[in-house]
């Protein structure tokens, strides 16, 4: 009995730092996340170039085509289900029993989870931690914030992350001034950037940014992302 009363308490103390923490991530921008500090070693962040790999930005400073493109390619229901895309999460089930390389169904918010708070090898125990975040997350962050945040540390290119080192590195804009078809390049990198570069575009990339545009528009294009998104209120 000790012992599970020892236990108990151990994973409500853990519950709770977590939630503190997360609460902390919904009003301030992470200085680093775990893939980052994977990718570019612990000391990275006071290193002089950081701000070359990383730099967060508000969600009003990004496009609202760069919204839309990541929410057109990587996840269409996510300003309606709850951090968990059951549709999806089935079908891929499904299909993985025919194919030889599986393929995900991670949602935005799995994203976030993942970036922020896990490592990069698969295993039961990462995606039970996934799903744990997960929850968490959902429920206490807003979608626009759960956005901003996955837009400022998705990896877009080898040590690259979140739109503005992206939109910096291969377009010499700013997050703010991206067009459709940039925005869509830069989506269609997900989810394997350190193997497709918008600087050496190929007719994968070109095929994907097509269809990317073509989901894009099909969603509603700017007034969908408009109606769903109100920027100034991302807490």
């Amino acid at each position: 009995m000790k012992i599970i009363k020892f236990m108990l308490k151990l994973i409500g103390l853990f519950t709770a730092l977590n939630l503190l923490i997360i609460l902390f991530f919904r009003f301030i921008n992470p200085a680093s996340t775990a893939f980052i500090n994977y990718d570019l070693g612990l000391g990275s962040f006071f290193k002089t170039n950081y701000s070359e790999n990383y730099s967060p930005v508000s969600l009003c400073n990004i496009s609202r085509y760069m919204q839309l493109s990541v929410v057109a390619s990587e996840d269409q229901r996510f300003f309606d289900h709850w951090g968990f895309d059951i549709a999806q999460i089935q079908k891929a089930i499904k299909e993985n029993k025919k194919r030889k390389i599986a393929r995900g169904a991670s949602t935005i918010t799995m994203q976030v989870a993942k970036n922020l708070f896990l490592w990069r090898s698969k295993s039961l125990i990462r995606k039970g931690m996934e799903v744990y975040y997960t929850i968490l997350i959902e429920l206490l962050w807003s979608k626009e914030r759960i956005l901003e945040v996955y837009l400022n540390s998705a990896e877009l290119g080898d040590r690259i992350y979140g739109v503005k080192a992206a939109a910096s590195r291969y377009f010499r804009s700013n997050p703010k001034k991206l067009n459709a078809k940039q925005s869509a390049l830069l989506a269609a990198t997900l989810p394997s950037p350190k193997k497709r570069n918008p600087s050496r575009v190929t007719p994968y990339l070109i095929k994907r940014q097509g269809e990317i545009i073509r989901q894009m528009n099909l969603l509603g294009g700017l007034e969908f992302i408009k109606r769903k998104v109100n920027c100034s209120s991302v807490f």
